[in-house]
């Protein structure tokens, strides 16, 4: 959930049309349409960045504030703040030089958190102990993409050094192991569909991705362009799954060797077919382990977000769990599910109103009912938030007690994002001297250390 500034003139049409639902309306340098369609209003978050949100347009803040849908991502450089959208809902991310101020969104489109998922017949006996890994979204190479796949290459921020040093002091300071690395596809091909990986630019992910092996127990490589390319849906109009295959076969080869790495398949499908959308997934799953890469984990991405609350009642987890390696087992190839904790599950407010405890309870009973696992790579909250403190580490305390069938967790996010953005776990300080968030230290950390 997510959307990676969307700093297009793309979103096409004129001033005099109306915008979709979690499109971009406004903002320095916007001529797109600036009236949203019936039921959603234009909503500013800075000078440049408006969206188009549900409702009366009252965001949990106004500047440089993700509203549903998105999350503020702010760079670490110097004085600039900057605003991506990365996740489920469009939102814009302008990563421009000098004293401009890009925004990233990052977050999932609003869905109920009521946390009814479909129920199952099995009891919810729990699992002593805890999950198995646990870490942090290092996030900015998915900077410049927004919730219709649109990516613009020049929109990134490299977290590098930063990012790398970050992790470090989570792994040596926290002792958390995993980490989820967003890209935008775009980025990893210099904007050439069906196109090999462009040397430099993969070069940087890599970096970044070098720095996680070097380090963690488990790296998560996130293609971060919601089941799209500007605006298509893989294999249902958009990019063939022969192209899609094609990128992933690409990343897996120069990966086939390394165990930690693990392929997140694609952030957040949204409003797909859901039966083709799983052809395009085993078309990816099938390139993967003809590559080579035959023993990592992959993950598995279902509709509406990934949201675990939906996955059973929206048809993903039976779809996906159709899904093969070459040789017809099912070894190694994991759901991958986010929920936040907000209101309306976006997770662009600061305040958590539910510990996703039923979602969690009856989606995990579904994945031992089932013989399956998942894992949780993004959630989060407010990072100073009570509310956040005390529903973001229960529901921790859930997936503690189901870690037979839940891997483990990453929080969105820290890398690019700015200690301030709103859901950041991001630390301050500098190298050698971080101070981490609250949320991220008692939650993140403390219910997988036992700290807290």
């Amino acid at each position: 959930m997510k959307a990676s500034l969307y700093s297009v003139a793309a979103a096409a049409g004129t001033a005099a049309a109306q915008q979709s639902a979690w499109g971009r309306c406004g903002g320095k340098g916007w001529d797109g349409p600036t009236q949203c369609v019936d039921g959603w209003t234009c909503h500013s978050y800075n000078e440049y960045y408006s969206q188009c949100i549900e409702g009366s347009g009252s965001a949990a803040a106004s500047t440089g504030t993700a509203s549903t849908s998105m999350k503020v991502a702010s760079s670490s450089a110097a004085a600039l703040t900057s605003s991506a959208v990365t996740s489920s809902a469009p939102v814009a991310s302008s990563s421009s030089a000098a004293a401009a101020s890009s925004s990233q969104v990052a977050s999932s489109a609003a869905v109920s958190t009521s946390g009814n998922a479909a129920t199952t017949s099995s009891s919810s006996s729990s699992s002593s102990g805890t999950v198995k890994y646990a870490g942090v979204n290092i996030a900015g190479l998915d900077f410049g993409c927004s919730t219709d796949g649109t990516c613009t290459v020049s929109g990134v921020t490299d977290p590098g050094d930063d990012g790398i040093s970050q992790m470090k002091h989570f792994v040596n300071d926290d002792g958390l192991n995993a980490f989820r690395l967003p890209v935008g596809w775009q980025f990893l091909v210099n904007d050439n569909l069906g196109g090999t990986l462009d040397s430099s630019n993969f070069g940087t992910y890599d970096n970044l991705m070098q720095g996680c092996l070097d380090i963690a127990e488990l790296c998560i490589l996130d293609v971060h362009n919601y089941a799209r390319w500007n605006g298509q849906i893989i294999g249902q109009g958009g990019p063939t799954n022969e192209e899609f295959a094609s990128l992933w076969s690409q990343l897996a080869t120069k990966y086939a060797d390394n165990d930690k790495v693990v392929f997140g398949v694609m952030n957040e499908p949204h409003d797909v077919d859901i039966d083709s959308w799983a052809d395009s997934v085993q078309a990816a799953v099938t390139a993967i382990r003809k590559a080579g890469a035959t023993s990592q984990k992959i993950l598995l991405p279902g509709n509406d977000w990934t949201h675990a609350s939906m996955s059973v009642s929206d048809g993903s987890a039976a779809a996906l769990n159709k899904i093969t390696n070459e040789d017809g087992s099912i070894d190694n190839l994991i759901f991958d599910v986010h929920q936040y904790l907000d209101s309306d599950g976006s997770g662009t407010h600061t305040e958590c109103t539910t510990s996703n405890a039923d979602t969690f309870k009856s989606f995990g009973d579904w994945l031992r009912d089932n013989n399956r696992q998942a894992m949780l790579t993004e959630t989060g909250g407010g990072p100073n938030a009570d509310s956040c403190l005390t529903n973001l580490c229960e529901q921790f305390e859930v997936l503690n007690n189901y870690s037979d069938v839940y891997l483990g967790w990453t929080g969105w996010a820290a890398g690019a994002f700015a200690p301030s953005y709103e859901i950041s776990e991001t630390p301050s300080g500098s190298p050698g001297s971080y101070t981490d968030q609250p949320l991220v230290k008692q939650c993140i950390v403390g219910k997988f250390t036992g700290s807290s």
